[in-house]
């Protein structure tokens, strides 16, 4: 074989002399880039680095009789209403030291756009600062901004308030969530874990709080009357992180979070609804099939949930009860609930109320002593919506019952119908004596809350 050149010059090549391939060059850039996108696509630990719960100073205290006397000298509301309210509150397991806004305490309350902007400022810019401040960060070094708020929705957004307030940096990526009930604190932090596991050594700061003050009802239907009852002023803080070099401060680390999103269900989705009742009042009606809706979502839930976190031993008794009913088909025969005691050392569960603490505690077979945490934040407190599973790990830190290396399984339930779960492992030696919310009342705790039945 022949080959001329352009030059005319000839070269024979024999049919059997070897002729060099550009592949095998090509070989070690293209491994080069393989190794590079296997450890860019790696999954990034997310680090808890702490969390900030806001504590409300004392004067805004709002004793359950107080709450009553004062919508009856405003006379928003009529006696029948207000005798509705006083029996759940009295069965709330509510105590005196929980909060309301300053606006609320006006006469009459200001449920005004001023009065809420009033209550988000006071909330978000205190923990902000109280966590900015103790870690000694910059607010220029926040890569990734999260805020929700589910009734106050302004223009511009919380998340630029707090940009605005703090001077963030101009590139900094910032999302507010709306409209996504209690268990939007876990959607939050779900969303920073996602932003976090794409952009590399960055902070993300989550922002968690409900504003009560536009979300007071002043009708007569009983199911909207109940949100009165519940709500309390609170909001929290959370650092997160994907740094390497936070792991050696950070509390925990993230384990699992699972999202749960029932509204394809039309029960599940008007369990917990924001509308106007005939006389032109808004509210947050909460339906009487609230709590079998929220156990469903649980259930589907722990579905996902349980392969990741339970001992094979625990899924195995699971699995044969179920076998086990399907083949004596008398629909007698139990379904075994899993000792989840085993796969978690603390419990944070959504203080939404009574009812809802209760179901859920009876539905995981756990003891008293598993809900504490959230009994005692439902009483101090109230129902703080999306933050209340941070004052209840925050209780748990300040009794000293976290140790390195346990696993705190926080449950939220919200709107939509919504249920999730985040795992978190400690991975760091906590002081007890390290101040949070509950700092100066802790030794007072637990309390005895008098059961239902004894009203």
């Amino acid at each position: 074989m022949v080959i001329a050149s352009a030059n005319t010059t000839c070269t024979k090549i024999t049919t059997n002399q070897y002729i060099p391939s550009p592949y095998p060059q090509l070989l070690l850039p293209i491994a080069l880039l393989l190794v590079i996108y296997f450890f860019s696509s790696k999954s990034r630990s997310i680090y808890l680095v702490d969390f900030s719960c806001y504590l409300p100073p004392a004067q805004l205290r709002g004793s359950p009789a107080n709450f009553l006397e004062h919508f009856e000298i405003c006379g928003v509301v009529e006696k029948e209403p207000i005798d509705f309210m006083a029996k759940m509150i009295e069965r709330s397991g509510i105590g005196s030291e929980a909060c309301f806004p300053p606006a609320l305490h006006e006469m009459p309350p200001d449920i005004s756009l001023n009065g809420a902007k009033e209550e988000t400022e006071i909330i978000i810019f205190t923990v902000v600062k109280d966590i900015l401040t103790k870690h000694r960060i910059n607010p220029k070094n926040i890569d990734i901004l999260v805020t929700n708020c589910s009734i106050y929705c302004p223009t511009p957004s919380i998340t630029a308030m707090i940009i605005n307030k703090f001077r963030f940096r101009s590139n900094v990526k910032s999302v507010s969530l709306s409209g996504m009930g209690c268990s939007a604190g876990l959607v939050a932090v779900s969303l920073a874990k996602d932003l976090l596991r794409v952009h590399g050594n960055s902070l993300a700061l989550v922002l968690s709080f409900e504003a009560v003050t536009p979300s007071g009802y002043q009708g007569k239907i009983n199911s909207m009357l109940l949100a009165n009852t519940l709500f309390r002023m609170g909001g929290v803080a959370v650092l997160l992180s994907n740094k390497k070099q936070d792991k050696m401060k950070a509390k925990y680390k993230l384990q699992y979070l699972i999202r749960t999103h029932m509204g394809s269900d039309d029960e599940s989705y008007h369990s917990v609804f924001q509308k106007t009742d005939d006389a032109g009042f808004v509210g947050v009606s909460l339906s009487r099939s609230l709590l079998h809706v929220a156990a469903n979502a649980l259930k589907t839930n722990l579905k996902e949930l349980g392969p990741c976190c339970l001992p094979i031993s625990e899924q195995l008794f699971y699995a044969w009860s179920i076998i086990c009913g399907k083949i004596c088909n008398t629909g007698k025969k139990e379904i075994y609930v899993p000792n989840f005691k085993k796969a978690f050392e603390h419990f944070c569960i959504h203080a939404g109320g009574r009812a809802v603490l209760d179901a859920v505690e009876e539905k995981l077979r756990l003891k008293k002593e598993d809900g504490e945490a959230s009994r005692m934040t439902l009483h101090r407190f109230g129902n703080t919506s999306s933050s209340s599973v941070w004052y209840e790990l925050s209780y748990l830190e300040a009794k000293g019952r976290v140790r390195k290396a346990d696993r705190v399984w926080q449950i939220t339930f919200g709107s939509g119908f919504k249920c999730n779960s985040a795992v978190w492992e400690c991975i760091s030696e906590l002081d007890p004596n390290m101040r949070n919310a509950w700092s100066d009342s802790i030794h007072m705790y637990p309390v005895q809350v008098p059961d239902i039945a004894d009203h």
